[in-house]
């Protein structure tokens, strides 16, 4: 699983945590029956907000009974189900296809190596017009999610000096905008569609920096391309973008008519405030919530030490590369994939937040597999 957002069941409490985990469940399970089990791994926390948004402006949401699975603790669950998850399904399905059809032009990653290449071309192709059927089914045209690709291509090898960072997110912005602004549409309300493409917009622009902040570190070690770096923009600068746009979704949320907006409001409004603050809060720009352990190179339950500083080798960018800037707090705690709890724990959402030093849950009471508020299950 991957995503900006990341909720704990703690914060969201009984009622929005079994709702937000109707929604993911939903999603994976409408990518297997409309595209087969492979393309489950096109889950993730981010595309859930398409079928959230949807059922919270129709007059009834549908759920189905779904059977025990391993991320659920072998449990049963009702989940969401209908266009709602279809619509997220395809908008996950068709971004996995164009990524993954990157790689293997890039020969980056898995996809791009020899033996797997072919393979993986293929199953982005499927994948692509697997999306593009069902989304015509739906009313929705994911032209504008493949171009948003192209272009976000284009607009990455055209940048250099003197490059605005909001260039660079545009795209990006673009396709997240559509496929917020058409869940208006599929719910029978055409009216909130200009709000929500406006929320839409902001989202993909937080998404895109927030992404961009938490991979500058292993960027600039391996030596990749990162947007921050390309457009010399500092910590400071990419925290208030962000703070911007949070304030814009709130505001255009304000103007969108719900049948039950809770979910959606919770999501975009404290939780993805909480991921802006998770990335920046170690570069010395707080957003206003203290971690409860001020020590952050603590040790673990087993014993072992983490090390937040950077690898071995590590070269720091030199002076002028532009960012980060100067005094920059390099000791931010690894990237960690998150999304998965072992089939005893109490499933997916459960451990969420509770990892010190990237985000640690302070209201939280604890985790339910072990009973420690702040856990590295």
């Amino acid at each position: 699983m991957f995503g900006i957002i990341r909720p704990c069941k703690h914060r969201l409490g009984a009622e929005l945590s079994s709702a937000w985990i109707a929604q993911l469940c939903g999603l994976c399970l409408a990518l297997r029956d409309d595209h087969g089990h492979a393309a489950r791994i096109a889950t993730n926390y981010d595309g859930l907000i398409i079928s959230a948004l949807v059922d919270a402006q129709s007059p009834s949401a549908t759920r189905r009974a779904a059977g025990p699975c391993a991320l659920r603790g072998m449990r049963t669950a009702d989940v969401a189900t209908g266009d709602s998850v279809r619509l997220a399904a395809t908008v996950s399905l068709v971004l996995a296809a164009a990524k993954m059809r990157d790689h293997v032009e890039d020969g980056d990653g898995l996809a791009g190596t020899a033996g797997v290449r072919p393979a993986a071309r293929r199953i982005a192709q499927r994948w692509a017009r697997q999306g593009t059927e069902t989304g015509a089914g739906l009313g929705f045209d994911t032209a504008v999610l493949l171009d948003a690709v192209d272009r976000q291509l284009a607009v990455e090898n055209a940048a250099g000096p003197g490059t605005a960072l909001l260039d660079l997110t545009e795209p990006t912005e673009a396709a997240t905008a559509a496929a917020f602004g058409h869940t208006a549409l599929l719910s029978g309300r055409p009216g909130n569609q200009a709000a929500l493409t406006e929320v839409g917009r902001l989202f993909g622009r937080i998404a895109h920096l927030v992404d961009a902040a938490e991979d500058l570190h292993e960027d600039v070690a391996q030596g990749k391309w990162n947007p921050l770096v390309t457009t010399a923009t500092a910590a400071d600068e990419t925290h208030r973008l962000c703070t911007d746009a949070l304030l814009g979704i709130e505001l255009a949320l304000a103007e969108v008519e719900f049948t039950d907006g809770r979910l959606v409001h919770r999501l975009l409004t404290k939780e993805l405030g909480r991921s802006v603050q998770r990335v920046f809060k170690h570069s010395g720009h707080e957003t206003g919530h203290e971690s409860c352990r001020t020590d952050q190179r603590i040790t673990n339950r087993f014993g072992r030490r983490r090390g937040y500083g950077p690898p071995p080798g590590y070269n720091y960018p030199p002076q002028g590369y532009g960012y980060p800037p100067p005094g920059y707090d390099y000791g931010r705690p690894p990237r960690r994939s998150g999304g998965f709890c072992l089939p005893f724990c109490e499933g997916i959402a459960c451990c969420e937040c509770c990892r010190c030093g990237e985000d640690c849950c302070c209201a939280c009471e604890g985790c339910e597999c072990c009973g420690d508020a702040c856990c590295d299950c």
